[in-house]
Order: structure tokens, then sequence, then C-alpha cells
């Protein structure tokens, strides 16, 4: 009887599964725009939130309305027929994964229409880089998401740069932008939200012939 019971609730999953897949698989018009940060007020303002800023300057330019939910803040904008959720991971950076596959679910969004915003200490400040798949390049945001939905999803690094003496990586990293990033700033700001609202209308390949610097 267990035996019997054991099977039952295998196979119970296994089409549980299936049946997500294909809701998830059904709505090609649903985006789902994860910006990684942390959301205490001490890390706002530093090179670690850039992708906070991202998700920060798409709401203020289409005024949308902020929900405190679960696992983060979530918010809804619409590009030309097409419906974009920005997520804010309240889990902190290195458990950003748990959020976005959570939010990926419960929209039911496709993973080839999730992107990713988060800083690069291996690009340049100033430089941005689209990639459809790949590794987590030693960023825990990335790799927490990559154990909970996979390497095959859309993630565009902000670069920041890595003008730091060693031992001063962390420090560098969570601190604040200098007066002349800030200068420049909001430039790259609005470069990263022009690539999000092209990713979902034009689509990834040409989204990165024409953002990737």
């Amino acid at each position: 009887m267990r035996d019997k019971t054991s099977i039952f609730h295998k196979l119970f999953g296994i089409v549980l599964h299936l049946f997500r897949k294909e809701q998830i698989e059904s709505d090609p018009m649903k985006y789902l725009i994860a910006g990684l940060g942390n959301m205490d007020n001490e890390y706002y303002g530093t090179r670690h939130n850039v992708g906070f800023e991202v998700i920060d300057a798409l709401n203020e330019k289409h005024e949308a309305k902020i929900k405190h939910e679960r696992l983060g803040e979530l918010s809804q904008i619409k590009h030309r027929g097409r419906t974009l959720y920005l997520l804010k991971p309240s889990t902190y950076m290195n458990r950003s994964g748990k959020a976005v596959q959570y939010w990926m679910e419960k929209l039911n969004i496709q993973k080839e229409n999730i992107f990713v915003v988060v800083d690069d200490l291996n690009l340049d400040f100033g430089k941005i880089r689209i990639r459809t798949k790949g590794s987590d390049g030693g960023h825990n945001g990335l790799k927490d998401i990559q154990q909970y939905i996979g390497k095959d999803y859309v993630r565009l690094r902000v670069g920041i740069g890595n003008t730091f003496h060693k031992g001063q990586q962390v420090d560098f990293v969570l601190g604040k932008w200098s007066e002349e990033e800030k200068e420049k700033l909001p430039g790259i700001i609005k470069q990263c939200s022009d690539a999000i609202l092209s990713f979902s209308f034009r689509g990834i390949n040409q989204t990165m012939s024409n953002f990737n610097n």
C-alpha cells in the first residue's frame, strides 16, 4: 500500500510539474525583470545595488505603482503590448534565486522572458553586457539564481570597475558611487532601461547587437 501511495505521489508531482511548465510556456507577452540588490537603507547608493537603481528608474519613468509583496517589491508596466513585472527581491543579494523562481512561477512567465540586472566587477565602469546564458562569473546573486532556475536566462551585467586595492573588494562593491561616477550614472541607468524595453519588444538578438558595448 505504501508503494502504491508513493507511486501516486510521484506521478502527481510529475503531472503538476508539467502543468506548471505548460502554464509558464503559454504566455510569451509577459516578462519578469529582476534588478538585484539589498533592501536595507545602508545599501542604497552603493555599486552593488545598481540593479535596484535600474528598476527604480523604470518605475519612475512609467509612474508604476509599487507593492510590497512576498519576497520583494513588485510593480508592473506596459510597453508596446507587453507586460513587464519589475522585481526588487527582498531576500538579500545572495538569496535572489528564491524570489526569482517564486515570481516566475506565480506569474506564469517563461524562462526566456526572465531578465536579471546585476553589477559586475569584471567590466569597466559604464560598460554593459547582455547574455542569454553562462556562468555566474563569481557573482553570488547569479549563483543563487542558477541553483533555482538553471543557467539559461538573460542577464545584463553593469560594469562597476575594479579600482580597489587587494583585500578591499567588499568595501568597494558595497561602497557608494564616487562623485565622478554619479555624474555618468544616469546615462548608464537609462541605457540599461532602454535595453530592457528593447528586449521585451525587439527580442534578445537585436537587443544584444544594439546595446552590448
